[in-house]
């Protein structure tokens, strides 16, 4: 059996600009496997990213879109390689399986929403990458949290007046209030569905 602590060590190795694919392809993912242990709990999050193209000069980030097995060979002018390029729910099916391997434990969140509204309602992807990362979480059995509907909820309850200064620079990425609404979220969520082993370290 696994010995208990009372405290759990929180390490935060994401990178901004990544998509679920190049979190992958540029070593990224192989630096947490290295460290994961028997006992670790991963949360991660991909999507908003995916949408881009598979292989511009700029980038070089997307994924086909969907969760089927689906690929295609590409030549990545980013890293002068030929690559396959796989499906977004691929790319987090390969994480989910990974860290299961190293005797961790996965969890999926959702993109969180833009700032976007029409009509006083904050629109959401639930027709693509909310849904696509429920159903890969679904077939993996992985605790799964939909900030996207969440926060959407959440911004519309407090006004698109009162949401739009959470998000200084741009439509995708709040600043430091937003995040933290965000993370009160997934925080609230892991308590109640949250995986066992890991609700016993939340107060």
């Amino acid at each position: 059996a696994l010995a208990y602590t009372t405290r759990i060590g929180i390490e935060n190795d994401a990178r901004g600009g990544t998509s679920s694919r190049t979190f992958q392809t540029t070593g990224l993912w192989d630096k947490v496997l290295a460290k994961l242990k028997p006992g670790d709990f991963v949360i991660m999050q991909f999507g908003h990213n995916d949408g881009s193209a598979l292989d511009d000069t700029s980038r070089a980030r997307g994924t086909i879109k969907g969760t089927g097995e689906e690929s295609k060979e590409i030549y990545n002018p980013i890293r002068k390689v030929q690559e396959v390029v796989h499906t977004y729910g691929w790319y987090l099916r390969k994480f989910i399986d990974d860290a299961k391997a190293k005797g961790a434990t996965a969890i999926v969140c959702s993109p969180i929403p833009r700032n976007d509204w029409k009509d006083g309602k904050v629109g959401r992807a639930s027709d693509n990458y909310a849904k696509w990362a429920a159903e890969v979480a679904s077939s993996k059995g992985v605790c799964f949290i939909n900030l996207n509907e969440l926060i959407a909820a959440k911004y519309e309850t407090m006004g698109e007046n009162v949401v739009k200064p959470l998000f200084p620079g741009d439509h995708t990425h709040t600043g430091l209030e937003g995040a933290k609404i965000n993370a009160e979220i997934v925080v609230t969520q892991l308590k109640l569905n949250g995986p066992a082993d890991l609700k016993r370290y939340i107060k």
